[in-house]
């Protein structure tokens, strides 16, 4: 369907989209009134208590499996996102990176549907909406359902998350409401402002009653992360590069013989600042009683300044002479012959370093139109909405090295990572340092895309057939990406780095906190400076280009790199870039049930949803022949299939206390634009210098044969209720799945070029997941005086889930555990809320899991990387001195427990990969509402 035919199907059928909220869908078959919404579903947080029973209500009267937070005044989820705000939702977990929550995880598992008011939204070239985006002061809801109906849009392999904004109907009369707030990281020592103001009213006028909203947010981070590392690459000293005698290192302990090490090691820091200001808008008019007419809009945004650095030592990489290092004081560890505690290195190439400054930013902008009306007893309801989402970053890196290779000192496991130490090197020399190159690019990406939607819900008046759904949904969507690079390598001219234009050197402020890594620090031009000298940097590397040809007259990679310079702008580099244009058309038919047996009353609901999609996929290939020369070609895909997703819900009521849920659905996640793009870099293997490399080419690249993740998806929970504000309830769920998408690295025999080593996302096979969850909540009322206003929250979830790996060389398909799976998740929290004060200390954790998997023909069987568990303690705490206006102090990451994973190189031996840093955060602010 073109955009044209689209606009006309919503323009005749006006379509929908309110957010549909779980305990009012089945009286209203997902046709829903916001203010029907705020009466009948809203979990208000006026408090912990009245949190605790809102919630547990939304539970107990869904027909579906749901979980909801929401937020009456405006400030009062305690959290500087959304995504951190929905970590609060029992069963929820979130992903952190750089001091901030990211990826969401239901049930442990991370493929999770998410949508704004119901309704698609993303950020240019992705599928989703990601919550860290909008500032917690956005939010008047965050509802997860991990089972859904045939009404909703599809959801994932985990569920959905639906972020649901404030509506002028939702209060009385006018109101303003927000809170300023002041946060502390202790790793980056800096403090940083956040604001939400939100402002309401609501008129009876001669034309109807009118509501207006407007809703403005702001946070700033600044942050710092450390991280020291180990490479993934495992190497032994003869023969490290693919057996070629000619790599063979000299090791001078005697009596260890061979053993295997990684081949490089380093730290790498991160720090930036982000800015995330949001603004969004509703006006909603009534005429009638029985018709409501809304717009909304809103603008999302993100401005982050952001610094890496990294220190990169390779053990194994010959020096300038050819010379191969020499390893001594070699240490194995004990019970593993084969594998190195400790060296040294001697020799070898000296260490290389760089300091990179990007400066990017998003823009995001969504409008939307819809209506509900009411005639007898049909409802119609309908939305419809555009979105327009750009993001754009530029980047310069300088590069630097020793101007000698000093002697490393190295432990490769020492609190879950490698630590070093240059052996008295005087890096605070900058006569030490040698130019090594810079680095310039450009990326853009960006989409839009149309949706509409419209549903009819019919009361039939029938005892056990009360109501009948069907709807109709079109989506058009693009995506693009543009990029370029360039980069001079110029360590071959030996220039100091101190003969740069970008003035003195600092030295590099490290965010480790009493960490035992030896080595921290070097020098580098300020981030400023490199940025402000960006184009003498370009002139100067224009310049060294030549100079390095005339020196290397056969490197064709330095004669590609002065084609790239020798305009101002960055050239477009159409390997880089992809474009995709996907329509999707879907239909539903539900009918909600009311049945009695005796003293047991069922209610549910049976529906199926029927979603075709219909995307193109295009992009740029290019393969580099044995000789090195490089043919680019244009690359396209299409996709055209069509999903049948049936769905069943049921309630079973035994007792006001007791009540069972069953549920059947059937779910497909497609893959993202970025998977599918058909685009592969192909480098033949040269044969020349006597080269003994096994394999024919190298690839790497994304994949237009992907086909969705799909799932049949069994659930069942047994609930009880013995208070407002008390329950306990157990489930059971299983999921028959096909197609998990990962990135693999194997071997794989191709039809033209032969035997090829490729890195690319790939559908595994068949897998099962089945698992376990247990929730319970209460306030203790029964203990006396001030004891009484202790409560408690836990839940606990278990998951076992394999899927088969592609097959290698024609082997047979192996069963593994899924990437991205913890078996076990939990929550705990414990609350005091008395008089004017209320508290919350909230622990979460996820055990272990799986990273990814990867093979090379020297490997007998798929090895990968693991990340260990993680826990996280967060503290929140309110005063209320005067009425409206409360004290609110939190403290995030109160354990800072490292992020650590491991790189195993067969199914028993590992090494340590990654250990990672992060902030605590502490914050003071006042809430107020007039």
């Amino acid at each position: 369907m073109s955009r044209k035919t689209l606009l006309l199907f919503c323009s005749a059928a006006l379509v929908p989209l309110l957010a549909v909220s779980p305990a009012i869908a089945r009286q209203t078959g997902g046709a829903v009134d916001p203010a029907d919404a705020a009466t009948v579903e809203e979990v208000v947080v006026t408090g912990f208590r009245a949190a605790l029973g809102s919630a547990q209500d939304i539970k107990r009267t869904s027909e579906s499996i749901v979980d909801a937070v929401v937020s009456e005044d405006i400030g009062k989820l305690p959290d500087n996102n959304a995504a951190e705000a929905i970590s609060r939702v029992p069963g929820v977990q979130v992903l952190r990176y750089n001091d901030e929550a990211g990826q969401i995880l239901v049930r442990g598992l991370p493929d999770v549907a998410t949508t704004f008011n119901g309704r698609e939204f993303f950020t240019a070239d992705d599928r989703v909406l990601h919550l860290q985006d909008f500032p917690a002061g956005v939010a008047a809801g965050l509802e997860v359902y991990k089972s859904g109906t045939s009404d909703l849009i599809e959801p994932g392999l985990a569920g959905l998350v639906n972020l649901r904004s404030r509506r002028p109907f939702d209060v009385k009369d006018v109101e303003i409401a927000g809170e300023v707030r002041a946060s502390y990281n202790d790793q980056s020592k800096k403090f940083d402002p956040a604001g939400n103001l939100l402002a309401t009213k609501r008129w009876d006028t001669a034309i109807g009653e009118i509501g207006a909203l407007i809703n403005v947010s702001y946070v700033r981070t600044i942050y710092r992360n450390a991280d020291r590392y180990a490479d993934s690459a495992i190497v032994s000293p003869a023969g490290f590069s693919a057996g070629d005698p000619a790599d063979d290192l000299t090791v001078t302990t005697p009596g260890v013989g061979q053993f295997r090490f990684p081949a490089t090691i380093g730290n790498f820091y991160e720090s930036g600042t982000r800015h995330r200001p949001a603004v969004n808008g509703t006006l909603q008019w009534r005429p009638t009683p029985n018709l409501e007419l809304y717009a909304e809009g809103l603008w999302q945004a993100y401005r982050g300044k952001v610094m890496h650095e990294g220190f990169n030592v390779n053990l194994v990489r010959p020096g300038p002479n050819g010379v191969t290092p020499t390893l001594s004081n070699v240490a194995l560890v004990p019970g593993e012959a084969d594998k190195a505690a400790s060296l040294t290195r001697n020799g070898g190439y000296t260490p290389e370093f760089f300091r990179s400054t990007q400066n990017d930013q998003t823009d995001t902008y969504q409008g939307a139109l819809g209506f509900k009306w009411t005639a007898g007893r049909a409802t119609l309801s309908g939305d419809f909405a555009y979105t327009n989402s750009r993001y754009t970053a530029s980047e310069y890196s300088l590069d630097a090295q020793f101007a000698s290779a000093p002697t490393v000192n190295v432990d490769f496991d020492v609190k879950g990572s490698a630590v070093f130490d240059l052996a008295g090197y005087d890096s605070n020399n900058p006569a030490n340092y040698v130019w090594r190159g810079y680095y310039e690019r450009d990326f853009v990406t960006k989409g839009d895309g149309y949706q509409g939607r419209v549903d009819l819900a019919y009361d039939t008046e029938i005892t056990w057939l009360p109501k009948l759904q069907v709807g109709l949904r079109a989506t058009d969507r693009t995506s693009e990406v543009r990029s370029g690079n360039r980069y001079a390598y110029t360590a071959g001219l030996g220039l100091p780095l101190t003969s740069l234009p970008t003035g003195s050197l600092e030295l590099v402020t490290d965010g480790y906190r009493g960490d035992p890594q030896r080595f921290q620090n070097w020098l580098m031009p300020s981030r400023q400076s490199i940025r402000d000298n960006a184009g003498a940097l370009r002139a100067l590397s224009r310049a060294a280009l030549p100079q390095l040809i005339a020196a290397n007259p056969g490197d064709l990679g330095l004669r590609d790199a002065l084609t790239r310079f020798s305009t101002d702008a960055i050239p477009v580099d159409p390997l880089a870039g992809f474009s995709a244009k996907e329509a999707s058309y879907a239909g539903y038919v539900q009918g909600a049930y009311d049945l009695r047996f005796g003293d047991i009353d069922v209610d549910g609901t049976v529906g199926v949803r029927i979603v075709n999609t219909d995307g193109t996929y295009s992009g740029f290939s290019r393969v580099v022949d044995p000789s090195g020369v490089a043919t680019i070609v244009p690359t396209s895909a299409s996709q055209d299939y069509t999903d049948v997703l049936p769905s069943f819900q049921s309630r079973i009521r035994f007792s006001p206390e007791w009540q069972m849920r069953l549920a059947y659905t059937q779910t497909r996640t497609r893959p993202g634009f970025g998977q599918l793009n058909p685009s592969l870099n192909i480098t033949q293997n040269s044969t020349s210098g006597g080269s003994t490399s096994i394999y024919n080419a190298f690839g790497s690249g994304g994949n237009p044969d992907l086909k969705p993740l799909t799932s049949n998806n069994y659930d069942a929970t047994l609930e009880y209720y013995f208070s407002k504000t008390g329950s306990a309830s157990v489930a059971v769920f299983y999921r028959d799945l096909d197609g998990f998408i990962s990135n693999y690295t194997r071997d794989v025999t191709d039809p033209v070029y032969g035997l090829i080593q490729i890195n690319r996302p790939e559908n595994a096979g068949a897998g099962r997941i089945k698992g376990a969850e247990a929730s319970a909540q209460t306030f203790f009322d029964f203990l006396p005086g001030w004891l009484s206003g202790f409560g408690a929250q836990a839940n606990v979830t278990y998951l076992d889930g394999t899927n088969a790996l592609p097959s290698v060389l024609g082997e047979g398909a192996r069963s593994v555990r899924i990437t991205g799976l913890s078996k076990w998740t939990y929550n705990l929290t414990g609350f005091y809320e008395r008089d004017k004060i209320s508290a919350r200390l909230s622990y979460n954790h996820r055990s272990d899991f799986i990273t990814s998997y990867n093979r090379g023909v020297s490997d007998t069987q798929y090895a990968g990387e693991i990340t260990r568990g993680v826990s996280r303690l967060d503290f929140s705490v309110a005063y209320e001195p005067v009425k409206d206006i409360s004290i609110v102090a939190n403290v995030s990451n109160i354990l800072a427990k490292p992020f650590n994973n491991y790189r195993y190189y067969n199914e028993t031996q590992f090494f340590p990969r990654d250990l990672r840093i992060e902030g605590r955060y502490m914050s003071l602010g006042v809430r107020f509402k007039m």
